[in-house]
């Protein structure tokens, strides 16, 4: 039954609707993920490289994921930076975040945010807490969005040759389990204490 209604016929005819609401959902499904970060990103930015194709699919999906995380950012920089800051000191895991981001600045922005399973909310959320300036944010965002986007649209761009292609599947899944795996690595060094770091606040 889930083989009938899951073929050909019918995700083409998905596909189709979708991209006859024009590029409004595109973009604003992925900008959404940036404040609800349950929502699954990947799929959404496959789905739309799968309904607009490659290029113009992945346009959409970058507008949108950069969007929502700059506007995440402002939103806490600008408004609700000392609520924030009083939440942190009660979370080990967003205190050791900011950290990292105050540390490296750009450059860890920048790679977190070139693997689609790392923690992008928290990253835009610790970012706007940090003393890291709006340009570099940007600059970061709008690259490593511009990596994670063209990975994941290049994976889901044509998804028929998935169907009729087991072998290219397989492929495919293996990618996403080692991205998914790197996203994690990612996340596990952030929640480690550094011991350079420990040995300062014990001195302390």
């Amino acid at each position: 039954m889930i083989k009938d209604f899951l073929n050909e016929e019918t995700i083409r005819q998905w596909l189709g609707q979708y991209r006859a609401l024009g590029p409004l959902p595109g973009i604003l499904l992925p900008m959404l993920e940036a404040v609800i970060p349950i929502l699954p990103l990947f799929l959404f930015v496959a789905g739309n490289a799968a309904a607009y194709g490659f290029w113009y699919g992945s346009l959409l999906s970058w507008l949108g994921a950069s969007l929502g995380a700059l506007i995440v950012f402002i939103v806490v920089r600008r408004l609700a930076r000392q609520r924030f800051m009083r939440v942190v000191t009660k979370h080990a895991k967003i205190e050791k975040t900011l950290r990292w981001i105050e540390r490296h600045g750009f450059g860890m922005v920048f790679l977190l945010l070139c693997f689609p399973f790392t923690p992008s909310a928290l990253i835009n959320v610790v970012a706007g807490l940090s003393n890291m300036s709006i340009r570099s944010f940007v600059l970061a965002v709008l690259l490593g969005k511009m990596v994670m986007i063209s990975i994941v649209s290049f994976i889901g761009h044509d998804v028929f040759a998935l169907i009729h292609q087991p072998l290219q599947m397989v492929l495919i899944l293996v990618a996403i389990v080692l991205l998914w795996g790197a996203g994690k690595l990612i996340e596990v060094k952030l929640n480690q204490r550094p011991r350079k770091h420990r040995t300062e606040d014990q001195m302390r």
